[in-house]
């Protein structure tokens, strides 16, 4: 499975919009967790969707919150 690294940044676009871009910094991580620092400066901490995930075969993680078309980023 593809997992986070600390210090890549990592990007995922808006499914509406696709000249929407996110951009994210992997600041650190845990088995669980992962805490991103976006363009802005903005810090988040995002918990790994595991189910996601292991369908995938790379981490997965909802930066701006689940709902209806939220963005998704994938390691």
């Amino acid at each position: 499975m593809t997992r986070f690294e600390v210090g890549k940044n990592y990007e995922c676009r808006s499914i509406c919009d696709h000249n929407c871009v996110w951009r994210y910094k992997v600041t650190k991580r845990t088995a669980c967790m992962v805490t991103l620092e976006a363009d802005d400066g903005e810090v988040k901490k995002c918990r790994i969707i595991k189910g996601l995930s292991e369908m995938n075969g790379t981490e997965s993680v909802y930066p701006l919150g689940r709902y209806s078309f939220a963005p998704i980023l994938k390691a």
